[in-house]
Protein backbone atom coordinates (compact mmCIF):
# COMPACT_ATOMS: atom_id res chain seq x y z
CA UNK A 1 0.00 0.00 0.00
CA UNK A 2 1.50 3.59 -0.78
CA UNK A 3 -0.03 6.94 0.04
CA UNK A 4 0.94 9.88 -2.59
CA UNK A 5 -1.10 13.61 -2.59
CA UNK A 6 -3.94 13.36 -5.71
CA UNK A 7 -1.65 16.55 -7.25
CA UNK A 8 1.13 14.71 -7.08
CA UNK A 9 -0.22 11.40 -8.72
CA UNK A 10 -1.41 14.05 -11.50
CA UNK A 11 2.19 15.58 -11.92
CA UNK A 12 3.37 11.97 -12.54
CA UNK A 13 0.84 11.24 -14.95
CA UNK A 14 1.13 14.91 -16.53
CA UNK A 15 5.04 13.79 -17.10
CA UNK A 16 4.58 10.80 -18.61
CA UNK A 17 4.66 11.17 -23.04
CA UNK A 18 1.61 9.88 -25.23
CA UNK A 19 0.62 6.81 -25.61
CA UNK A 20 2.14 5.84 -21.63
CA UNK A 21 -1.33 4.55 -20.58
CA UNK A 22 -1.77 2.15 -23.26
CA UNK A 23 1.56 0.80 -22.97
CA UNK A 24 0.82 0.50 -18.78
CA UNK A 25 -2.20 -1.12 -19.24
CA UNK A 26 -0.78 -3.61 -22.25
CA UNK A 27 1.72 -4.44 -19.81
CA UNK A 28 -0.57 -4.74 -16.99
CA UNK A 29 -3.16 -6.62 -18.95
CA UNK A 30 -5.72 -3.86 -17.89
CA UNK A 31 -8.27 -2.31 -19.95
CA UNK A 32 -6.81 1.82 -20.99
CA UNK A 33 -9.64 3.17 -19.19
CA UNK A 34 -8.57 1.59 -15.92
CA UNK A 35 -5.54 3.24 -16.19
CA UNK A 36 -6.82 6.65 -17.05
CA UNK A 37 -8.89 6.36 -14.00
CA UNK A 38 -6.09 5.64 -11.64
CA UNK A 39 -4.51 8.81 -12.44
CA UNK A 40 -7.66 10.41 -12.20
CA UNK A 41 -10.31 10.07 -14.80
CA UNK A 42 -13.72 9.32 -14.37
CA UNK A 43 -15.15 6.58 -16.63
CA UNK A 44 -17.28 4.80 -13.49
CA UNK A 45 -17.89 2.26 -15.85
CA UNK A 46 -14.94 0.88 -16.21
CA UNK A 47 -13.65 0.86 -12.27
CA UNK A 48 -10.64 2.27 -11.00
CA UNK A 49 -9.01 -1.51 -10.93
CA UNK A 50 -6.14 -0.07 -9.04
CA UNK A 51 -8.08 0.11 -5.04
CA UNK A 52 -7.96 3.90 -5.20
CA UNK A 53 -8.87 5.47 -1.99
CA UNK A 54 -8.90 9.57 -2.33
CA UNK A 55 -9.62 11.45 1.45
CA UNK A 56 -9.48 15.37 1.38
CA UNK A 57 -6.89 17.09 2.57
CA UNK A 58 -3.76 19.19 1.01
CA UNK A 59 -2.65 19.77 -2.19
CA UNK A 60 -6.13 17.73 -3.77
CA UNK A 61 -6.65 15.43 -0.70
CA UNK A 62 -4.24 11.93 0.21
CA UNK A 63 -4.67 8.82 -2.05
CA UNK A 64 -4.53 5.50 -1.03
CA UNK A 65 -3.24 2.85 -3.26
CA UNK A 66 -4.04 -0.49 -2.59
CA UNK A 67 -1.88 -1.64 -5.30
CA UNK A 68 0.82 0.41 -6.63
CA UNK A 69 2.00 -1.38 -9.74
CA UNK A 70 0.59 1.25 -12.41
CA UNK A 71 2.23 4.26 -10.53
CA UNK A 72 5.17 1.66 -10.25
CA UNK A 73 5.04 1.13 -14.49
CA UNK A 74 4.62 4.74 -14.45
CA UNK A 75 7.92 5.54 -12.40
CA UNK A 76 9.73 3.71 -14.86
CA UNK A 77 8.56 4.93 -18.00
CA UNK A 78 9.97 8.65 -16.77
CA UNK A 79 13.03 6.93 -15.55
CA UNK A 80 13.62 6.16 -19.34
CA UNK A 81 13.03 9.56 -19.88
CA UNK A 82 15.33 10.83 -17.62
CA UNK A 83 18.32 8.43 -18.24
CA UNK A 84 17.44 8.47 -21.70
CA UNK A 85 16.89 4.37 -21.90
CA UNK A 86 15.20 2.55 -24.23
CA UNK A 87 14.23 0.10 -22.18
CA UNK A 88 14.50 -0.30 -18.23
CA UNK A 89 14.16 -3.81 -16.26
CA UNK A 90 13.11 -3.23 -13.49
CA UNK A 91 11.17 -5.41 -10.14
CA UNK A 92 8.42 -3.88 -9.53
Amino acid sequence: MKTITFNGLRRIKDKLPAGSSARIAAELGLPIEVVRNYFGGVNESAGNGGGIHIEPGPDGGIVILDDSAILEKALVILGEIDYNISTVEANV
